[in-house]
């Protein structure tokens, strides 16, 4: 499985299934259910369900249990979400990704642990996350033998500066789901990639 593209993470709000939808068919390379207000098991299997039928993978964000309860492709951690090792035993043959923010250190012992991929981030200023740690543009010029994912305040209009400098995908929440035309914002960002 080829890790490189758009990384769409689930907004908070209604009508989820058809949002994402939308992003699936203008072509994400992987989606990330992530839900901190209304999370259930019900609506991440059906997330799993529709991505499947676009051969998208499903990381369920923060919870080892949901994700294996729903039938995802894996799952990613943040430094307080558990040990990587211990997920890396829990989730054999599936994806785990880590959250590393600034760090290449953590990035490095994410590796170690067995992550597939690792994140850093917030790379710019985040609407999301407004208190986030800031990750330069320069890690991503490292080589860390896994797949390198830029997660915060990426836009279509600095995407590209992200990509340049070496990060194999972006995961973008506001500037994807916010887009008036959900599915031509994820294939403009697809055609970054190409």
């Amino acid at each position: 499985m080829k890790l490189r593209g758009l990384y769409a993470i689930t907004p908070e709000g209604a009508n989820l299934i058809d949002r994402l939808r939308e992003a699936l068919e203008g072509g994400i390379a992987m989606l990330q259910y992530r839900r901190k207000k209304e999370r259930s098991l019900a609506e991440a299997k059906d997330v799993v369900a529709l991505a499947r039928r676009y051969h998208v993978p499903v990381i369920v964000n923060d919870d080892i249990d949901l994700a294996l309860a729903a039938g995802a492709d894996g799952v990613h951690l943040g430094r307080e979400d558990g040990d990587l090792v211990r997920a890396r035993k829990d989730m054999k043959g599936k994806i785990l990704g880590a959250s590393c923010y600034n760090d290449p250190a953590l990035a490095e012992a994410a590796v170690r642990a067995g992550a597939d991929y690792v994140a850093f981030g917030s790379v710019f200023p985040s609407t999301t996350k407004p208190a986030a740690v800031r990750a330069p543009l320069g890690l991503f010029k490292k080589t860390y033998g896994v797949p390198l994912a830029a997660i915060g305040g990426i836009t279509l209009e600095n995407a590209q500066e992200v990509v340049s400098a070496g990060a194999d995908m972006v995961a973008v929440i506001s500037d994807l789901f916010d887009a008036p035309d959900i599915k031509t914002r994820a294939t403009q960002y697809r055609k970054l990639f190409q």
